[in-house]
């Protein structure tokens, strides 16, 4: 049986609001699986009054560069392209 191909990739992760030294490397298979394992896993201390509780993300392929933020509604777990 072959085995299924995978396409995890290495991303670093950091909240907008912090300095990229405070980034953490995920693997996962997309910028939206990557942000989504740093929310669940690293995310830095956020108030919940702050209204809506959002928090942005940068999210760079370690393998190309290519960079995406990201704003996640800690609430809802909506997330969108940052403006």
């Amino acid at each position: 049986m072959p085995q299924a191909d995978t396409t995890a990739r290495r991303f670093s992760v950091h909240a907008r609001h912090v300095d990229k030294h405070h980034s953490r490397v995920v693997v996962e298979d997309s910028f939206e699986a990557a942000a989504v394992s740093y929310i669940e896993h690293f995310s830095p201390v956020m108030s919940l009054e702050d209204e809506p509780p959002n928090i942005s993300l940068i999210v760079r392929d370690l393998g190309t560069g290519q960079e995406h933020c990201f704003t996640v509604n800690l609430e809802s777990g909506e997330t969108s392209y940052c403006e």
